[in-house]
């Protein structure tokens, strides 16, 4: 089968599409023929730096969407050949990919393929970021970092349907701004925003922050935040060495800060991962929100959607299609 392997760490070039052999799934797995994978930062984070990687050879992807193929002993609630959209722990750029039956999600009604390739790690991130860590409000405002990416702009919808007073958001450019506002924002800012935050709410501030950037854009999501505010961090994609916040960062606001790795609770607690993502994928069925879809390379391109999504120029989700 074909897969895509990171040999050595560095830039696009080093993604390479080799022959290897179908995996077979161990006690409590399953393998699937994988339809779609999702081409998400972290998996430039991988091959750039080795984020998550626990050894050389890798096969990169955290989600696919595709039948199941085989089922290994213990499993149970899936069948051969049922579509399924799944959470990995890397290997899901290949035509064939073994995962934890416990992070498999047979489809919802209605939700084909493509779609589902969207699914598994955006939809449950940003549901837990508006609902289950965010404790978004009716009413209250909101902030997002990244306004026009694939969480971005489901955040925005989901913001939206919350009932949000507000919903603004943080790209880096004027075209990335647009794409936002058709995805629930009402303002958006390009490149620095405490300043244009605090006018935009009449000084007050927001009462929720999300950032997946870290570093001097989270003290700037901190500053941002209005008496009583949350942030919540979910990436670290400026590299930025971890900023301890401290007691004297918060207690003149009497602010929160709490993150959310949806990679770190399926290791943790997968079974609230199951009860998050169902709460999720309910949203799409209820047509609460739409998932778009702007880029979709074929597995050969892996190289090229990771020099898209790394010029920070690409919005929505980016796919690549593997099987049919």
């Amino acid at each position: 089968m074909r897969a895509v392997e990171i040999q050595e760490y560095g830039g696009p070039e080093v993604l390479k599409v080799v022959e290897t052999e179908i995996p077979r799934p161990g006690p409590g797995q399953v393998t699937i023929d994988v339809a779609y994978t999702g081409v998400n930062f972290a998996d430039l984070k991988a091959r750039g730096e080795g984020y998550r990687v626990p050894s050389l050879p890798f096969v990169p992807g955290l989600e696919a969407s595709g039948r199941v193929r085989e089922i290994g002993a213990g499993v149970e609630g899936l069948t051969v050949g049922q579509e399924v959209a799944a959470l990995t722990a890397g290997g899901a750029y290949a035509d064939v990919v073994v995962a934890d039956a416990v992070t498999v999600f047979p489809l919802p009604a209605g939700v084909d393929l493509r779609t589902a390739a969207t699914l598994p790690t955006v939809l449950p991130t940003a549901y837990a970021l508006v609902h289950t860590v965010g404790r978004l409000q009716p009413g209250e405002t909101i902030l997002v970092q990244g306004a026009a990416g694939g969480i971005g702009t489901v955040v925005g919808q989901l913001a939206r349907a919350a009932g949000a007073g507000s919903v603004h958001g943080v790209v880096s450019s004027a075209a990335k701004g647009e794409f936002a506002r058709g995805y629930g924002y009402d303002e958006v800012f390009v490149g620095e925003f405490a300043t244009a935050v605090r006018a935009a709410t009449g000084g007050r501030g927001v009462d929720l922050v999300l950032d997946p950037v870290g570093g001097e854009t989270l003290r700037a999501g901190l500053a941002s935040l209005a008496t009583f505010g949350r942030l919540v961090s979910f990436g670290n994609a400026s590299s930025a060495e971890p900023w301890r916040v401290g007691q004297l960062d918060l207690y003149p606001g009497a602010l929160s800060v709490s993150g959310f790795s949806i990679l770190t609770l399926a290791t943790t607690d997968p079974a609230a991962l199951r009860i998050l993502t169902g709460q999720a994928f309910a949203t799409v069925v209820d047509g609460v929100l739409s998932l778009p879809v702007t880029v979709e390379f074929g597995l050969e391109g892996a190289a090229e959607a990771h020099r898209v999504m790394g010029t920070r120029t690409s919005t929505g989700k980016l796919l690549l299609k593997v099987g049919g």
